[in-house]
């Protein structure tokens, strides 16, 4: 039987409203907080937030439309795979694949919304995804995250003056995928799982309450100084084994790799794993100054993003990897650059 190469023909983001400067959280009154000199929380310069009532699905209509454009509205419509992972989601009993497929049109035989796989959730997508096009009579898919926590969640009055606060930014990235030889074929995938390690984020309300609970306290990331010292060592650790791994699979050194796509938690982990696997700054394109921490959908607007600014040669190696909240999961993917299909 002959494997199914699965390809990804094309990617792209989408970032919400205009930047929001570092002097809107800097300059709220807030409460006294610990955390703020943590190299987890050191502030990009600017993110961007969802607008009052802008929904995950918005953001992911905004987001295909170069697909629309370049691989044609009919291809885009015919998708028989579509993943959503939305961070948050808008409505805690309904993922967004049904009316992300309504409003583009789409009548996919395969239709899943995903919640695990955090900020690796990318890497997640790609693997169900070859999953299903390998093992059925599917042919191309549409994956998509999105991200609008920063606006919604962080922005509440006794939340935005929090050192966590002024890290995250939202936006949308989305993914076009293809068997055969039709864009940069996926070569390579190595996962993760580390159950031990979840439900170690959790989200919190000062008087105790549940989020759905009624009352005047408001849902924040329950860091603290313990939890943060986990995170930066697993996260630091993680996602070089991953990367590592993958390569030894693919027969090469982490150094053969020609573009280092990561999701963006904070500038340490970056320099760190960068570091760690021996590459230059400019192999390692990133957007955390500009756009904050994206959660899952960094990965692919990171990438988008060096595709755009000429970062990604052809024929590269190019390496997608990541972990997942208090690291419960690590990713890495690995594909054959070819350029947009």
């Amino acid at each position: 039987m002959t494997a199914t190469t699965v390809c990804l023909a094309d990617v792209t983001g989408y970032l919400p409203g205009d930047p929001v400067a570092a002097a809107y959280f800097t300059g709220y009154p807030g409460a006294e907080d610990r955390l703020r000199d943590s190299p987890m929380f050191k502030l990009p310069s600017t993110r961007h937030h969802v607008t009052s009532g802008q929904s995950n699905v918005d953001l992911i209509e905004q987001a295909v439309q170069p697909l629309l454009e370049r691989q044609g509205r009919e291809a885009i419509q015919a998708v028989d795979i579509l993943l959503v992972h939305s961070q948050l989601p808008d409505i805690p009993f309904v993922g967004a694949a049904g009316e992300v497929a309504h409003r583009l049109g789409l009548h996919p035989q395969w239709m899943l919304d995903v919640a695990n796989g955090g900020c690796a959730s990318f890497v997640h997508l790609l693997e169900l995804a070859r999953q299903i096009l390998a093992t059925t009579d599917a042919r191309t898919a549409l994956i998509c995250n999105a991200q609008t926590a920063a606006g919604q969640l962080f922005t509440q009055a006794r939340v935005r003056g929090l050192a966590q606060a002024a890290i995250p930014g939202d936006g949308c990235g989305v993914a076009y995928l293809t068997t055969g030889s039709h864009g940069s074929p996926l070569i390579g995938l190595r996962t993760r799982h580390l159950p031990q390690h979840a439900g170690e984020m959790k989200l919190v309300r000062d008087d105790g309450r549940k989020y759905w609970e009624a009352g005047e306290a408001q849902p924040r990331i329950g860091f603290t100084q313990e939890a943060v010292a986990r995170v930066l060592e697993r996260g630091n650790r993680l996602v070089p084994e991953v990367v590592r791994e993958l390569c030894r699979d693919l027969g090469k050194d982490s150094t053969d790799i020609d573009v280092l796509i990561t999701n963006q938690p904070n500038r340490l982990f970056l320099d760190t794993w960068r570091q760690a696997l021996g590459l230059p700054p400019e192999r390692h394109p990133d957007t955390f100054d500009r756009c904050g921490n994206l959660f899952g959908a960094a990965m692919p607007i990171t990438l988008d993003h060096a595709v755009l600014s000429g970062q990604v040669p052809g024929d590269a190696l190019v390496v997608l990897g990541g972990f997942a909240h208090a690291g419960d999961y690590a990713a890495a993917a690995a594909i054959h650059w070819k350029g947009r299909a």
